[in-house]
């Protein structure tokens, strides 16, 4: 098997220690840190990957194409630093690839939240989209949530992969504010307006049905405190990114001139 390993990274040290040592079954791994502040670049050539560096671009897939035109191997697979590969999954893989056809494959993604794996709300199973045939899959680095597009068929992995984005709140928040503000700025390209049309969808009829949805239809109080934290900022992401819409809109000069006033009262 001959099988590239592509990641990225910003400010992923702590991540990238523990997940690297897991990864060395593969042929290369290929690591590209985007303008870390911490020692993740100097982790990364500890483990004996190839290193590069590039601007932390906040549509992130602009980065994960570069790290996949980098690679040599026969197949791909991508991961993030806070995914884990547990030994099932592995062996999986090494044992599928030498006699496929297809082009690609995904698989069942578990989330972890603080600790606790969300098993209901539609956060399982979250399927993955990541292993592939070098040459035979791209994004379109349009959006930063989009998919990959695969030229030929795919097959579906039956061990799961390990996700732990989120640690504790404070960390969630973080990258809450970040993907909101992302999603914003892709409102603002797209000719989004705001009107009062806009505020009631995005303040009442998106937020409101994904929480019922995602919460009681779905399932999410079964998954206790964390369920129901989880269920309240994934509808709360629409409320978020139409105010920070609002927040771009009003970026310029007279602004600028009002935010300098209110300061200096």
């Amino acid at each position: 098997m001959n099988l590239s390993i592509t990641i990225i990274g910003h400010n992923e040290v702590d991540h990238l220690r523990e997940l690297l040592p897991h990864l060395q079954w593969a042929t290369e791994i290929v690591y590209v840190d985007c303008e870390s502040q911490d020692e993740s670049k100097e982790a990364a050539k500890e483990h004996g990957c190839s290193v590069y560096s590039r601007p932390n671009s906040t549509n992130l897939n602009v980065n994960k194409s570069f790290a996949m035109e980098q690679a040599t191997g026969d197949w791909i697979f991508y991961v993030d630093p806070d995914e884990r590969l547990p030994e099932l999954l592995v062996r999986e893989i090494e044992g599928i690839l030498e006699k496929t056809t297809h082009a690609a494959f995904r698989l069942n993604r578990r989330n972890h939240f603080f600790g606790y794996w969300l098993r209901h709300g539609s956060q399982y199973p979250d399927v993955q989209l990541r292993l592939f045939r070098r040459g035979f899959a791209n994004f379109q680095n349009r959006h930063v949530h989009e998919k990959l597009v695969v030229d030929g068929s795919i097959g579906k992995l039956q061990n799961d992969m390990l996700h732990f984005p989120y640690l504790n709140i404070s960390q969630f928040l973080s990258k809450f504010d970040f993907y909101s503000g992302v999603e914003a700025e892709y409102l603002r390209d797209a000719g989004v307006k705001v009107n009062s049309l806009n505020t009631l969808r995005f303040l009442v009829l998106k937020p409101f049905p994904r929480f019922i949805r995602r919460y009681f239809m779905k399932g999410g109080f079964r998954d206790g405190l964390p369920g129901l934290f989880c269920a309240i900022f994934d509808a709360l992401n629409f409320v978020v990114r139409y105010f920070k819409l609002w927040e771009l809109t009003r970026t310029g000069p007279e602004s600028g001139k009002q935010q300098s006033s209110e300061l200096g009262r």
